[in-house]
This record gives C-alpha cells, structure tokens and sequence, in this order.
C-alpha cells in the first residue's frame, strides 16, 4: 500500500444536519476525519485534504453585518480565507492530538489558497450562487443599492445575495502545497475551493466570488499526481434513482457512464452532481482513480473494497 491520496472533506465533516455548528461540535466532529488519515499514514500514505466552508462562510457574513456599527465589514473573499484559517485549524489541531496518540510525528500544515480565476468567465455575468442569511425586501433592496448587490427572491424564506462561482483555472499556491507534501506533511489547503483572485496586478480589492471546491480538489489532486482523489460525502455510494423505491448502488461507474446519467438527470447540482463531475475532471486530466463515499468507508474504499470508484 502507498501512495498520495487527496481527499475532499464534504460540508457535513464538521456540521453535520440537525446541528447548531458550534465550535464544540465542530471539535468533536473533526475527530472522525483526523482517524480516517491517520489510518491511512499508518498504512503508508501521503495525505491532502481540502474542505467546504459553506455554513462557516455564512456565519462569518452574518458577524460582518450584526457588528457593522462597530467595526469594518469583511468582504466575501476575505471571509472565504479567514475560514480557511478556522477549519484549518480544528482539522490540524484534531490531526495532532489523533497522530500523537498513535505514536506518528506526521507534521500538519494549513495553507491558506488562493486559486486563480478568468475575470471573462461568463459566470461573472451570471450570479447564481446564494450566500448569507436571508434579508426582508427592504433589507435587500438597500444593500442592492449600498453595495451593488445581486439579489435573488425564495418565495419562501425571503431575500438573498447570490454571486459567481467562476471555474478555477489554478492554484497560486501548488509549489508551496507540494513541497509540504513531499516533505511528508498533511496539508490541509484549497478551503471552500479556494480564494479566487485575478491576476491583473490590482490589490485595490479582491473578488467576491464562490469556486467549487470539489472542483479546485480536482485540480490540485490532478497536479500533485495524486493516486487517488476521493470525495467524502455523506453515502457509502452513489446511487441511481436517489431515496426512490427504485434506488441502487452503484460501486463502479466509467466515465461514459456519468456523462449519461448526468444526461438523465440522475446526478442534480446541490447534490451529487458537482462530485461526479469533480472525479470527471481529475480523471480528465490523467489521474489514476476517483473514489466517493463516506468517512467510515473511505479506508476500505481507497483499498478497493468500497465507495463508488470512477474510472476512464
């Protein structure tokens, strides 16, 4: 066994359904993630992992607004890196204390990543992200016009701000993230997908916008050669006709047959569908296997004896 293994933590790693997200839950939470690695250092792999930050994000965009009036508001990219700063660092501090209970001096780093992006990508004509609480109309309508805002109407639940999610087109960090991985480090980088940034010289202000981190994943496991990018979600498997009476596992799909399934609507966005599309793109770009399931399995899986494995 061996190898360098990248795996994408899913959103519920650390705020799992029915949870506030305290910091004591997230905590606790962590502990799950830092076995599965520190199982696989023991077994002798090379361990990257990167990780969502979607309710950590909404929670520091609300912080912004309530303390306005009493200190600077945090821009979304700035927000974006700060939480990269955070759940780094409950990852990192629950991988020490797990390795140091195995006997492993495995050194952990958390890089914080920007990752680069087109300022043409159509996206940016086109925001359909949702980001932040819920505002009234009369909320929205004065930040629409305080700070030029998108906003979008839920029919439901009120108002709220949407922006880009541009595809990214790489990452200014990848020499420093792989001579931390062949020094034998963890490395926890590519938070949230990354911080977007353009490359044109202008460090007036930074660019509000949402990377897909399954993607960046993709990328960054397709550049440091990784033996296998897996995908930590919240199923042991991927599976056709999804919570219907019809439903089945699927442990191995070729990439011709998520073309076809994402074709038939069986893969949506907001669910599977950014996931298999990520494994498309790593394998796309020369990568040996992609793996998705969840922690519990993720061990055997990297073994070959669970999870989806996707192959060309």
């Amino acid at each position: 066994m061996g190898g360098l293994v990248l795996i994408a933590v899913g959103g519920n790693a650390l705020i799992r359904a029915g949870q506030k997200g305290t910091a004591q839950e997230q905590f606790q939470n962590a502990v799950d993630t830092a076995g599965v690695v520190v199982r696989l250092i023991d077994a002798g792999y090379r361990v990257v992992l990167t990780h969502g930050n979607g309710p950590q994000v909404g929670a520091a965009l609300v912080r912004s607004e309530l303390a306005a009036a009493h200190a600077y508001r945090m821009p979304l990219d700035c927000c974006v890196a700060s939480t990269q700063g955070e759940i780094g660092y409950v990852l990192q501090y629950a991988l020490w204390q797990a390795l140091q209970a195995e006997g492993l001096r495995t050194p952990v780093v958390s890089l914080v990543t920007q990752v680069l992006v087109d300022k043409n990508d159509p996206a940016f004509a086109r925001p359909t992200k949702p980001i932040g609480p819920f505002y009234t109309k009369d909320e929205a309508n004065r930040y629409r016009d305080l700070f030029n805002w998108d906003i979008v109407e839920d029919s439901s639940r009120g108002f709220r701000r949407v922006v880009a999610s541009p595809e990214p087109r790489g990452i200014v960090e990848l020499e420093a993230i792989r001579a931390c991985v062949d020094r034998g480090l963890v490395v926890i980088a590519g938070g949230g997908g990354g911080v977007p940034v353009f490359n044109d010289h202008d460090i007036t202000k930074g660019v509000e916008a949402v990377i897909d981190k399954d993607h960046t994943s993709a990328i960054l496991a397709s550049q440091l050669g990784a033996d296998f990018f897996a995908i930590d979600t919240d199923e042991e498997m991927v599976c056709l006709d999804y919570r219907r009476p019809s439903q089945r596992k699927l442990p191995l799909l070729t990439v011709e047959e998520c073309r076809r399934y994402i074709a038939e609507g069986q893969f949506p966005e907001g669910s599977m569908g950014p996931k298999i599309r990520a494994a498309m793109v790593f394998l796309g770009r020369g990568g040996g296997e992609a793996v998705i399931t969840d922690s519990e399995h993720l061990m055997d899986a990297v073994a070959g004896r669970g999870g989806t494995h996707i192959i060309r």
